[in-house]
């Protein structure tokens, strides 16, 4: 039995959108659990320019200065395996991928 594939969208900021080439929110197929880990992958998949920017290439972590966010919630710290909200999940909010920023 093959898992159930989601239709998740995900909203980058213009510096990403850029390098991808692509303008407005991108739409993903995400195979079996939505989470951070498996929208990445999927991104990753679709424009490997973006293998780095987001997740460092050794670890896979997050790069310092990047959030993840969905239905208002900062989800940058959960684990990058815990299910996503299911209204990310059923397409009805983005996942969203902030660019920080610091100074003062």
């Amino acid at each position: 039995m093959t898992p159930a594939t989601h239709v998740v969208r995900v909203a980058l900021p213009a510096h990403l959108r850029a390098l991808a080439k692509h303008e407005g929110e991108v739409e993903l197929e995400v195979p079996g659990t939505v989470c951070v880990r498996s929208v990445l992958d999927a991104l990753e998949k679709r424009f490997p320019v973006l293998r780095g920017t987001i997740r460092t290439h050794d670890t896979q972590s997050r790069r310092p200065f990047v959030r993840f966010y969905a239905c208002e919630q900062d989800l940058s710290h959960d684990p990058v395996d815990a299910p996503l909200p299911s209204e990310v999940a059923n397409g009805k909010e983005p996942f969203l991928v902030i660019g920080a920023m610091a100074g003062g």
